[in-house]
């Protein structure tokens, strides 16, 4: 009984995964059918079947515009607005009406390609978001005391351990607890070269375990992961329309209308004021109503987008609609957070003096010692820096005693020490220590940190956010496109003149609050016009939405991704050069196929008007100049 069960089941199977396989393509299909069938019709017709003939053309029609009828109806009673689609299936009526079957037919047939290599653009736009969704596991290996089970990435829960072992992908959002291995993170920042994480680093769903066994704690459940996030962010991109995609939908049911107007006045004016036959008047009619029909100008935005989105989200750059696509050509400035943007957001040891009568290496491991014990972020950039250039252990300290907001002071190997500010191991002794270079660190603007060794001053050391190396080049490459540059900051006013001189920007305004940061974005506003903010998205995120467009950076944050019109899933600032090229091209796309559908449009009426057009090449040169501003369009999925 089972067998004979499976046995009737499986054909089902087969023909459901048939059926699946062929729907995408369902649209191209019907147009080839349709094509072959008015080459049947048109043999028919030249060896004088005139009624078999018919009887193909009926079913190239039906076959061939079956999808674009179903469309234009559906809408026009959904929005109670008349449509392109509209348009064209008067305009086959109307030539089979006065016997141009063969006419009507082809203007179906290539209605209907259009329409296929229009939804083969929405496929292709919706690819990478397919490909990225495959990327994530369904299933995770759960630890759960001694035991490992396998289970669903829906049954995880923040708090959970699971082991990734090397090949395997991430299946959801955690930190590392145990092991140390390398990631391949291309899913979420388009970098190629794999990434080095251990414990206490976050690793993200979709990205690959490269080389070792990792046991993960889960911090993020599996619906709200950054892979989830970037996926929904593209979808909403891709759904969202351009102002002029609204503009030309808005433009499009007044002007079918007036088409509709003009095609009526047509088919009697002409007979009494010209002395047209009602032939020619009617002929006349029904190739206006082809030739009139703004197929190609309706074509000319989606697409063009749609293709310019999906090649953002391939690089690394996601945009939240058409709108700020759209918005970034028009850039005239940009505005630049420091800290994690221009710079990579953690100080780094830059200079290290220390007097001739000690040895440096042990000094340095006396100082990394103490500053273990320190979560203070140039603690740990000295602790890291000594760990690298020295690769000695650590000691702990006999005592140790954290001044807040001046410095440590331990006792370590019988000595005493004091490591701060200059206030803390004395103002005098600070200013004077190596001829007074402090000072010249401190114009440069770092931070100086002193170590006092008992009761003598015997190192300084100097810390600064360091700029990413990436950075003159992003600003010399906006600078050359003609943006004005700004950096705004938190910075006393010496660091922020030694950022802003390194990283090239034009112009810098330090000692910047949040409120501050709103303020001067719009007297830069008011100076430029369109204007760019880019920051974080986290103490930025007021500046970010008073700008006209919002970039956000900061490894894809999930903040970044809420707040920011633009997001760069990697902290790489040349992409922004790369977002406004491609923005830039979309709109020039975008003219190009405006203007060349409204210029055939407008030669095909006047055309029609002198009578030097049949509806055959009124057909052809219609249809085919929507398939062409479709296929420039096409031209932005390239990078």
């Amino acid at each position: 009984m089972n067998t004979e069960l499976k046995a009737i089941e499986r054909p089902i199977e087969v023909n459901e995964s048939f059926f699946e396989k062929v729907k995408p393509h369902a649209e191209l299909i019907a147009a080839i059918t349709s094509g072959v069938l008015i080459a049947v019709g048109w043999t028919l017709e030249k060896i004088d079947w005139s009624t078999t003939s018919i009887i193909a053309f009926l079913f190239a029609f039906v076959i061939g515009g079956f999808a674009k009828a179903k469309e234009g109806i559906e809408d026009t009673i959904a929005d109670k607005e008349l449509n392109v689609e509209m348009l064209m299936i008067f305009a086959a009526i109307g030539s089979a009406i006065i016997g141009y079957w063969t006419e009507g037919a082809i203007l179906i047939f290539i209605f209907a390609m259009s329409g296929a290599l229009e939804t083969y653009t929405m496929n292709k736009s919706h690819k990478e978001i397919s490909a990225l969704m495959e990327l994530q596991p369904e299933e995770a290996l759960l630890i759960r005391g001694n035991h490992e089970a396998t289970v669903h990435v829906s049954e995880l829960r923040i708090g959970d351990h699971i082991l990734v072992k090397p090949g395997e992908r991430v299946p959801s959002d955690g930190k590392i607890i145990k092991g140390q291995s390398n990631l391949d993170e291309a899913a979420i920042t388009g970098e190629s070269l794999p990434v080095s994480k251990g414990i206490g680093e976050e690793v993200f769903a979709g990205t690959v375990n490269v080389n070792g066994s990792l046991t993960v704690e889960i911090t993020k459940p599996s619906s709200d992961t950054l892979f989830q996030k970037i996926i929904q962010l593209v979808q909403s991109a891709q759904s969202e329309k351009s102002p002029s995609q609204l503009f030309i939908e808005k433009f499009e049911g007044t002007y079918v209308k007036s088409v509709l107007a003009i095609v009526v006045l047509m088919m009697f004016v002409p007979h009494f004021a010209l002395g047209w036959s009602w032939t020619e008047t009617f002929y006349r009619a029904m190739i206006l109503l082809v030739v009139a029909s703004p197929c190609a100008l309706v074509a000319s935005i989606m697409p063009a987008t749609l293709s310019a989105i999906s090649n953002g989200a391939k690089h690394g750059i996601l945009f939240k609609g058409g709108v700020h696509l759209e918005n970034l050509s028009h850039l005239q400035a940009i505005a630049f957070d420091k800290t994690g943007t221009l710079t990579k957001g953690k100080p780094e040891v830059t200079d290290i003096i220390v007097v001739e009568e000690l040895e440096r290496q042990p000094l340095l491991q006396a100082v990394a010692s103490i500053e273990n014990h320190s979560n203070h972020p140039l603690a740990q950039a000295i602790v890291t820096y000594v760990k690298k250039e020295t690769g000695s252990t650590l000691a702990h300290p006999e005592s140790i005693e954290d001044v807040s907001g001046y410095g440590v002071r331990a006792s370590l190997d019988g000595l005493d020490w004091k490591i701060g500010k200059a206030d803390f191991v004395g103002k005098m002794e600070a200013e004077s220590f190596s001829n007074g270079i402090a000072k010249q660190l401190a114009s440069e603007g770092k931070t100086i940190v002193f170590v006092k060794q008992n009761e003598t001053l015997v190192a300084l050391i100097a810390l600064k956010d360091v700029v990413r190396e990436e950075t003159k080049a992003a600003i010399d490459l906006l600078k050359a496109k003609g943006i004005y540059t700004i950096m705004l900051t938190g910075d006393s006013e010496k660091t922020a003149e030694a950022i802003a001189g390194e990283s090239h920007v034009d112009e810098y305004v330090a000692e910047c609050l949040p409120e501050t940061k709103v303020e001067k974005l719009k007297e830069i506003r008011k100076r430029f016009g369109t204007v760019a903010m880019v920051g974080d998205g986290i103490n930025d995120a007021p500046a970010l939405a008073t700008a006209n467009v919002g970039i956000a950076m900061g490894e894809g944050s999930d903040v970044a991704l809420e707040t920011a019109d633009i997001v760069l899933m990697k902290n790489d600032l040349p992409r922004i050069a790369e977002a406004i090229t491609l923005s830039q091209r979309m709109n020039r796309i975008i003219k190009q196929n405006v203007i060349f559908s409204i210029t055939v449009i407008m030669l095909l009426i006047a055309s029609n008007f002198l009578q030097f057009l049949d509806l055959p090449f009124g057909v052809i040169g219609h249809e085919g100049s929507t398939i062409l501003v479709i296929l420039n369009s096409l031209r932005l999925l390239k990078s």
